[in-house]
């Protein structure tokens, strides 16, 4: 027999167990209350939820959910109190334990992890839901994309009537989920000059979503993503509503782009470089426009919005700098590569391959990473984390030479090789896997150089 417990207590339980788990400084501190509270009753949640004056908006995507989000709250910031999981726990526990801390919001900003997305919707009962894309990621965990697609699609069709939908047309698995809400708002890229010579062979969605026949693209920008149409049935890239045109790419430092939307045009300079950040801001642009917010409020949001948590942060350490740009599948991985070798390929690199549950199992996804744009530039390469022979072994097969090649298990004194083999005034460019990045940013928090990962979550 179920013993009913007033949701009061549940979360007076759940706030001091999150209390006990930052103090003791456990892993998961973030997410302690949430898991309690979905274990103690389930549809807390949706209380929790609904106590939020202004509902709830929700992004998802396989990269750059956690940017997104970002960008957004940036925007959205400045006009609502927001509950924001801006550590990016973005499963039900850790949406759980951001409602949890939500004193005084007035709107939920919550990243969703793509697995737990139809469960979240459900409970949530969003207000919003921005979809960015959809890559192969962690096949040990989600499967393959076709299973995850069929849970959005099945998700975005019980979302309720007046919930606003904003989709990334340039997917086509995502862009066809428009179709079944009219009233979507559909962002993309429509600039072939930023496009690539041709799709990559890594890239994932290259089969129409109907009858299955190869897409053509006229412009393939990020992985698959791009202007598709699929010669068979006709099956193509829906009209665009929110554009990015003439963009310009500023090595390492920015990209600029025109914004074009039904509510004003404008130029935005970013902050952060590369394409897919393109897409990360035309993402919250979208959402922030569904939502209400001005068109002025939405471009000063994104142009001062800086770096998100691991994602091509920067980060001072002592004499020399350290820039961090979390890979975890090909088509960022790619994209990671792609914009650093455009700044001018790093000599010396640490790369941190983890096979954790959080970065997923299978690591074979490696081999198809076009990891060799940054050979010809490279004279040492660190390889660590569990994985790291594997890396190795990955750059040697690429055409690293041998001695060249440094397996360094251990991601600290990884970490301090490459700060050795970096000369003073230089910046070591460090791409880890999810779980590696939070631990290579807690040693150097432990430094003293940047805020411990736990006080940010805060």
């Amino acid at each position: 027999m179920r013993v009913s417990i007033p949701l009061a207590a549940e979360i007076a339980v759940a706030r001091a167990a999150g209390r006990l788990s930052r103090l003791a400084r456990t892993g998961g501190g973030t997410t302690v209350p949430g898991k309690l509270i979905w274990k103690l009753d389930p549809g807390a949640i949706d209380r929790l939820a609904a106590r939020l004056p202004l509902g709830s908006a929700v992004i998802s995507a396989t990269n750059g959910k956690t940017t997104t989000a970002a960008m957004a709250a940036s925007i959205l910031g400045e006009r609502f109190r927001l509950a924001h999981n801006r550590s990016g726990a973005n499963l039900v526990s850790g949406v759980a334990s951001t409602l949890l801390d939500a004193r005084a919001a007035e709107l939920g900003l919550f990243e969703v992890d793509e697995a737990a997305l139809p469960e979240i919707l459900l409970r949530v009962k969003p207000k919003a839901v921005c979809l960015g894309n959809l890559f192969r990621d962690q096949l040990d965990r989600y499967g393959e994309l076709e299973h995850v697609a069929e849970g959005w699609r099945s998700a975005v069709r019980s979302l309720p009537e007046d919930a606003s939908l904003a989709v990334n047309g340039d997917d086509p698995q995502v862009g066809e989920l428009a179709r079944e809400r009219p009233d979507a708002l559909v962002f993309g890229v429509d600039d072939p000059s930023a496009a690539r010579p041709s799709l990559q062979h890594a890239a994932d969605s290259k089969y129409c979503v109907r009858c299955g026949a190869p897409y053509e693209y006229v412009a393939a920008y990020v992985g698959h993503l791009g202007d598709y149409r699929c010669p068979a049935c006709g099956h193509s890239r829906p009209p665009l509503n929110v554009v990015a045109r003439e963009i310009e790419l500023h090595g390492l430092d920015s990209v600029s782009f025109e914004l074009v939307s039904p509510a004003g045009t404008s130029v935005v300079r970013l902050r952060v470089p590369g394409l897919y950040n393109v897409y990360n801001a035309l993402a919250a642009a979208s959402l922030a426009l569904s939502l209400g917010a001005a068109f002025d409020e939405i471009v000063a949001g994104i142009e001062s919005f800086t770096a998100a948590f691991g994602r091509f942060e920067r980060i001072s350490v002592g004499d020399r700098g350290l820039l961090i740009l979390l890979i975890k599948n090909p088509a960022g991985a790619n994209e990671a590569v792609r914009t650093i070798v455009d700044g001018g390929a790093p000599a010396t690199a640490v790369i941190a391959l983890n096979d954790a549950i959080a970065d997923g199992r299978d690591v074979s996804w490696i081999w198809d990473v076009d990891f060799e744009p940054l050979i010809p530039g490279l004279t040492r390469l660190v390889a660590t984390g569990d994985r790291a022979a594997e890396l190795g072994l990955r750059f040697k097969y690429g055409g690293l030479d041998a001695g060249a090649i440094d397996v360094v298990p251990s991601l600290e004194a990884a970490l301090d090789l490459g700060l050795e083999l970096t000369p003073p005034g230089g910046e070591l460019v460090v791409l880890p896997t999810y779980t590696a990045m939070l631990a290579l940013r807690q040693i150097v928090g432990e430094r003293g150089f940047v805020r411990p990962y736990w006080e940010r979550a805060a």
